[in-house]
């Protein structure tokens, strides 16, 4: 079974609509809040990094790479609530990426040889993957932000234009009607 770009496509597209509807209702967060949600996430680090410590060796190690994956991906997550950008979403997903390969590479520690050389290996194509993906969803959301002012401008050139087409007061109230729709 052969798998296509263009198969991916319908999903991708759903994908990203979704994402976008998300994180413009993610936007909403109060500056309280996100003072809160910061506290929140110190606190919770606290307590994961005192767990750790009851750990040895690659164990405790690895505990501690976890916490602070969670904080980091935590903190992320709480500037994509408070701003519901684009470029956040896109942060989230590279410190996501980068979280979970400094997890999986600890975890490759309790191996040796071989093993540890293809653990590695696993772990950073995972890690590729994921970030090539982030670099996706940014170019997606650029050319769509590209697509909506070359769209937008049309529109505008084409209100104009039907506008030539009226005399006197008619045209000028037309021309003020597009630069207000157009925001000109």
């Amino acid at each position: 079974m052969t798998h296509t770009p263009n198969a991916r496509s319908p999903l991708l597209a759903a994908a990203l609509s979704i994402l976008a509807i998300t994180a413009a209702q993610a936007a909403v967060m109060s500056p309280a809040d996100y003072k809160d949600g910061k506290t929140r996430i110190a606190s919770e680090y606290k307590t994961d990094r005192q767990h750790c410590k009851a750990m040895s060796g690659n164990a405790g190690d690895i505990c501690v790479e976890q916490a602070k994956g969670r904080e980091k991906v935590a903190l992320a997550e709480l500037e994509l609530g408070r701003s519901g950008k684009s470029e956040d979403d896109v942060r989230l997903r590279v410190v996501r990426a980068e979280t979970a390969y400094a997890i999986s590479r600890e975890k490759c520690d309790d191996l040796s040889g071989n093993g540890k050389a293809i653990c590695v290996q696993e772990a950073k194509t995972v890690e590729t993957k994921a970030l090539a993906d982030a670099r996706m969803v940014k170019a997606v959301g650029e050319a769509r932000e590209d697509s909506a002012q070359e769209v937008g401008a049309a529109s505008y050139k084409l209100a104009l234009e039907k506008c030539d087409a009226l005399a006197g007061e008619a045209k000028e109230t037309c021309i003020t009607a597009a630069r207000q729709r157009h925001g000109k």
